[in-house]
């Protein structure tokens, strides 16, 4: 087949324009088995190098789906994934028209198995898996030398990372879950049997199984590495930090909150990165890696594709203040509830516009960018363009992974539900970082948790985070109320329904001979509207 789907990825060999075949091939052209690759790291740590930065690489691409889907201005590595779920939930209003890609993930027309963007997500996440079972497949798990370590913990965590995000999207949350079937596993160990013979859906169990030892090793490799002094050259790596931030997240999501709260509590120890202050944001800011709160981040070169495209990029999509389909579309806005919700004390309430189109965190220049291109209230001035500089079309910003506001607040969370004085972390962080004049009235735990969730959503937006709280904290989609333009677009969906999860796609169960059709989820059809 012309596709290219998870059973033509199993294939270990994936060359790239980085000198993977350093790694993978002889001089005459033979494939290197994986203790010939293990031999060539023993010798010389930094042949592993091109490998890792493979797996990185695969993050911002230029539509690298082109050849199976044709092309779509949607579709730009991981970012594509943040934006397809960022709209499926409450938060990201938008309207539908023909300036705006997200109308499938808006009406969820998306979930069809015959989707683009299913496809995008398929080939997008089993793409990193597939360069980061390279870089595992080339080190030994009982390597002594430190910069092994270091690249070898690249490969585990990001391995991590790419199977936490499609247990969340093809099944439903771990918890109470656990013998379901979820996505299929593949390994540096198991690639080439899976490659002859397809691969079955795992069960949740056995993915987070598998994401739970590759993130432990990931933290005691990084741990040695960083203890030896070997650490990343800049933030589009991982650290021991975002480690520990990655091991908090999956915790989180598995209700293991004592873990949690450890985990996060670590990251934020371990870590430089430190909370951007109140007057950091009181500016349309986040647009770089560079920022003292950014743990892990895209980083974007202004000769990278996806910037001399023009419009093929996140930022395109989601900011007000640069060229690109938000000038044309009618940019993004926040769900009125959740920004009613916000106090006039805390900062964060001037990351929108208000119902009268205005911002108290804008300047004159500012307000005459959103009022020229005729944005509606609430719509988002949180993001910075490229530099700073209104009108640019330059979008090479970086793209926020991780941020150190994001430890603080899971620590808070999952204090809370293990037992622990988790009000008072939620307090002490707002009152310093956001908001002087915050108090929670929350009283109990699940009170707590729902206000962390509040504030995820606010302190997260437009950050592709939200979806992956609806489903672990098992939540449905209402967006009554919320100032969606389209009535196509209102919906009331109940926590479990199955329109809620992704399905695996067609020409992946074609082509794998481990699956049917019988194996994939329901199809569902799409929800029906309801009265705002």
């Amino acid at each position: 087949m012309k596709n290219k789907y998870l059973y033509t990825l199993l294939i270990p060999v994936m060359i790239f324009a980085y000198g993977c075949e350093d790694l993978d091939t002889l001089p005459e052209g033979d494939t290197v088995t994986t203790g010939q690759k293990e031999e060539v790291v023993a010798n010389d740590p930094s042949k592993a190098e091109a490998s890792v930065n493979a797996v990185f690489a695969q993050f911002n691409q230029y539509q690298p789906n082109a050849d199976a889907i044709g092309s779509r201005h949607n579709d730009f590595g991981y970012p594509s994934v943040m934006m397809f779920t960022d709209a499926n939930g409450n938060d990201i209003v938008q309207e539908d028209n023909g300036y705006n890609w997200s109308g499938n993930n808006l009406e969820y027309l998306d979930r069809d198995f015959a989707s683009r963007e299913c496809q995008i997500i398929w080939n997008d996440m089993y793409s990193i898996i597939s360069n980061s079972n390279n870089v595992i497949g080339s080190i030994s798990i009982d390597t002594e030398e430190a910069l092994s370590k270091y690249y070898l913990g690249q490969g585990l965590a990001t391995r991590a990372f790419s199977y936490w995000i499609l247990a969340q999207l093809f099944q439903f949350n771990y918890d109470g879950n656990q013998e379901k079937p979820c996505v299929p596993i593949i390994t540096n160990e198991n690639s080439n049997d899976a490659a002859l013979n397809g691969a079955p859906r795992a069960s949740v169990q056995e993915v987070y199984d598998l994401i739970m030892t590759d993130i432990d090793n990931a933290v005691r490799l990084l741990k040695d590495a960083e203890e030896a002094a070997v650490v990343r050259k800049d933030k589009r790596y991982i650290s021991l930090a975002v480690a520990y931030g990655l091991r908090a997240r999956i915790n989180l999501t598995m209700h293991k909150y004592a873990e949690a709260a450890a985990d996060a509590t670590s990251a934020i120890n371990a870590t430089s990165a430190t909370p951007a202050s109140i007057d950091d944001v009181d500016d349309p800011s986040f647009w770089t890696v560079d920022e003292d709160n950014w743990m892990w981040g895209i980083i974007i070169a202004e000769t990278d594709a996806v910037v001399t495209s023009g419009i093929v990029n996140y930022i395109s999509h989601l900011g007000s203040f640069n060229y690109g389909y938000c000038w044309y579309n009618g940019g993004r806005q926040i769900n009125k509830i959740l920004f009613n919700s916000i106090a006039s004390t805390d900062v964060r309430k001037g990351w929108w516009l208000d119902e009268n189109k205005t911002s108290a965190n804008l300047t004159s220049e500012e307000l005459a960018v959103m009022d020229d291109h005729g944005y509606p209230a609430y719509s988002q001035v949180k993001f910075a363009p490229y530099k700073n500089e209104l009108e640019t079309s330059t979008n090479a910003n970086d793209i926020p992974l991780m941020r150190i506001e994001e430890m603080y607040l899971i620590k808070a969370e999952a204090e809370a539900m293990s037992g622990g004085a988790g009000k008072t972390t939620l307090e002490n962080f707002i009152r310093t970082y956001r908001d002087p004049s915050y108090t929670s009235l929350a009283s109990s735990a699940t009170e707590v948790q729902e206000e962390v969730f509040r504030h995820r959503r606010i302190e997260f937006w437009g950050e592709g985070l939200n979806w992956f709280d609806i489903m672990r904290l098992n939540k449905g989609v209402d967006r009554r109320g919320a100032g969606y333009p389209n009535a196509t677009m209102i919906f009331n969906i109940p926590a479990g329904s199955d329109i809620l999860l992704w399905r695996i796609p067609e020409a992946e169960i074609q082509a794998n001979p481990a699956l049917t059709d019988d194996d994939n989820n329901p199809s569902a059809p799409a929800p029906t509207p309801v009265s705002e």
